[in-house]
């Protein structure tokens, strides 16, 4: 646990009891705060409790008089599409509003480090697509290669729950762009950005407002690294602002659509091939195609961010290759869970939006491409031009015929897993692929993109009699 600092004898509001609220909860009485809880959800509410934090109904009148800051959890809006009114009424009281992760900015370093031969670092990952592959990847080359390293954030446990920093060791953290929207230190040592395409912009208001948030963790601290994905029109804009000129190697540009030039640090894939390029001359390469556990141009991005992200902490291009090869892949994120009679398959359940299903279509051949869900702002157009190998479509989803109706391809409706997998199974070939890929949130069937995937895992291991 990493006790929070600077609240000892004052009260701390926490909004929110899930994972990081808890882990907030419990970190600031650690820390010698007195935390003030509430959640929505009686559950919650009673959970807190039991733990012996005190819950208080933060909607009623005078409620944040005494209250030093407010701590919200990352689900709960704070401005679009509207403030929850829970922190509309802390701002007007004119109490401070954070969240788990500015506190353990502001929270993490001790006076211990000065007896460290190697303080402490942070890698910090955002993005739209591959952030959590990308941390779990920078995470698994790391203690690969003896390094202590935890894995914290948006994956893995909440950032106030791991231990604290030894001599030498690094944080790696997933951070999506709920958190950093609103926490109020962001000062990783490496910042990782490895594309934008749009999601979730009802809650930041637009396009703009998405970039924006996901910004933040450069612009606000200011890391000794930072790694952009240039391959968009706004990681070629950030990378432009945070570098003083074209040799300035404290920013990594990374690309997986074109071969990378100029006196700087690069790090680009093209055709299966990673190549590493400073000062005009190349430093490493590696061949990935023969790296099970990063199928695809997409786990190309994610494999040459973590490489860039550990060449900055000085571990050589070799052993980060003999690290890569041992990656197993993250469940849900082209996960191969079976090969049987010469078909694959693979569970991609974690490919919510339009960009990150296309990215999976573009990473296997003659897919048959299981899909549906709830659909996301901006439509499924962007599907038809990118399926190119795809065979036929089994259509999942409360409205999969609507789904299907959209699609210029061979598609069935089959609105459920169990039936999709029949299906699919039933009409695969050897040499074929079996694609999980729903391009749509899973909340019209599943209570999360988690269990979407586990239910297609078990639908096909019984189809194929395991």
């Amino acid at each position: 646990m990493i006790p929070v600092k600077g609240f000892s004898g004052q009260k701390v509001a926490v909004l929110g009891l899930g994972r990081s609220g808890l882990a907030a909860a419990r970190a600031l009485r650690a820390g010698g705060a007195e935390p003030v809880c509430w959640d929505d959800n009686p559950a919650a509410r009673e959970r807190a409790e039991d733990e012996g934090f005190a819950c208080s109904d933060l909607r009623r009148q005078g409620a944040f008089d005494g209250i030093a800051t407010l701590i919200v959890s990352p689900g709960i809006p704070h401005l679009y599409p509207e403030p929850n009114p829970v922190v509309a009424a802390a701002l007007e009281a004119g109490v401070p509003v954070d969240n788990d992760i500015g506190l353990f900015f502001r929270s993490f370093s001790g006076p211990e480090w000065n007896n460290f031969d190697t303080p402490p670092r942070v890698i910090a990952v955002t993005g739209s697509n591959g952030k959590s592959t990308t941390a779990a990847l920078i995470h698994h080359i790391l203690t690969e290669t003896g390094r202590e390293a935890q894995l914290a954030g948006n994956i893995g446990r909440g950032v106030l729950d791991i231990d604290p920093g030894g001599d030498g060791s690094v944080m790696v953290l997933e951070l999506s762009s709920y958190q950093t929207e609103l926490a109020r230190a962001l000062t990783p040592d490496v910042a990782v950005f490895t594309n934008l395409s749009p999601d979730h912009l009802d809650r930041h208001h637009g396009l703009g407002g998405y970039f924006a948030a996901k910004r933040r963790l450069f612009a606000e601290g200011g890391p000794d690294r930072a790694v952009i994905g240039v391959d968009e029109a706004e990681g070629a804009f950030l990378a432009g602002q945070l570098s003083e000129g074209p040799a300035d190697d404290r920013v990594i540009r990374v690309s997986v659509a074109r071969k990378l030039t100029g006196p700087g640090w690069q790090v680009f894939a093209r055709k299966g091939f990673l190549s590493e390029y400073r000062k005009g001359r190349q430093a490493g390469s590696i061949d990935l195609r023969a790296i099970k556990g990063l199928p695809g141009a997409h786990n190309h991005q994610n494999a040459c961010a973590a490489y860039a992200a550990c060449r900055s902490l000085g571990l050589a291009p070799r052993v980060i290759e003999d690290a890569l090869h041992s990656y197993p892949g993250l469940p849900h994120r082209s996960q191969i869970i079976a090969e049987a009679d010469g078909v694959t398959y693979v569970n991609d359940s974690k490919a919510t939006n339009v960009d990150s299903a296309v990215k999976a279509l573009s990473a296997f051949k003659k897919i048959r491409w299981i899909c549906g869900g709830l659909e996301k702002e901006g439509g499924i157009a962007a599907l038809n031009g990118a399926a190119t190998e795809v065979l036929k479509a089994y259509v999942i989803g409360r409205e999969a015929a609507n789904f299907a109706m959209q699609l210029d391809m061979d598609a069935q409706v089959c609105t459920s897993m169990a039936a999709a997998v029949e299906q699919a199974v039933a009409d695969s070939q050897p040499g074929e692929t079996v694609l999980l890929a729903p391009a749509a949130a899973s909340f019209d069937q599943y209570d999360n993109f988690e269990q979407r995937g586990e239910d297609f895992s078990e639908q096909v291991k019984t189809r194929l009699g395991e």
